[in-house]
C-alpha cells in the first residue's frame, strides 16, 4: 500500500479534508476500571462521525492544536485522500515536563490493519522526542480494539494521570509511551 505522511499546515484544513475519511467502529467490548483492576465488559455501540463531527475536527480541534503550538500529520493515499491523521499537543506537562499528549490518532476504516496507524504513531513519537519530551501521554478510547493497538505499539498505563483529561473522558485508559 502506497501512502504519504505529511505534516499539515492551517492551509491544509479545508472543508473537504475528511470527505473520504470513514470513522466507523462497531464496538462490542470496552475496558472499565473497577475495584482497582481493568475488566473487559460487553458495552456495544457504534462510533461513527457524521459531517458535523468531521467539520468540528477540521474547524475547531485541529486548528486549536496548531494554534497551541502542536502539530498535526495526515496520511494520504495515492489519490490524495486523507486516510489517517494524528495530532500532538505542543504543551509539555507532568512533574518534570516529561509528557506531550497525543490528542488524536485515527485511521479510516478501510485502511485499518495495514500498519498505517503504527507508522503514523512512530512519526508522532519521533517528533515528540525531537521536541524534548520523554513520554507521550494518550487518553485511550475504552474499546478493546483501541487499547489493543496502543499496547501493541508499546504503550503502558501512565505513571502520572492528567486529571483534567480524566474528568472529560472518565472511561478512557490513561497510557504513556516512553520515548
Amino acid at each position: 500500500m502506497e501512502y504519504k505522511i505529511k505534516k499539515l499546515t492551517p492551509d491544509d484544513l479545508t472543508p473537504n479534508l475528511l470527505q473520504h475519511f470513514t470513522r466507523y467502529q462497531e464496538v462490542k467490548k470496552c475496558w472499565r476500571h473497577e475495584n482497582g483492576a481493568w475488566v473487559l465488559k460487553d458495552i456495544p455501540f457504534i462510533d461513527d462521525w457524521d459531517n458535523a463531527k468531521k467539520n468540528e475536527i477540521i474547524t475547531i480541534d485541529l486548528p486549536r492544536c496548531m494554534d497551541g503550538g502542536g502539530t498535526v500529520w495526515g496520511v494520504f493515499n495515492v489519490r490524495g485522500h486523507l486516510i489517517a491523521f494524528a495530532s500532538l499537543s505542543g504543551v509539555a506537562w507532568g512533574s518534570s515536563g516529561q509528557y506531550l499528549q497525543l490528542i488524536q490518532l485515527h485511521t479510516s476504516r478501510e485502511y485499518r490493519g495495514l500498519g498505517i496507524g503504527k507508522a503514523l504513531f512512530a512519526v508522532v513519537a519521533d517528533h515528540a522526542r525531537q521536541c524534548g519530551a520523554r513520554k507521550l501521554y494518550i487518553s485511550t478510547h475504552s474499546s478493546e480494539e483501541s487499547q489493543h493497538f496502543y499496547f501493541r505499539v508499546g504503550c503502558v498505563d501512565a505513571a502520572e494521570i492528567n486529571t483534567a483529561i480524566t474528568t472529560r473522558e472518565p472511561y478512557d485508559r490513561q497510557m504513556e509511551f516512553v520515548l
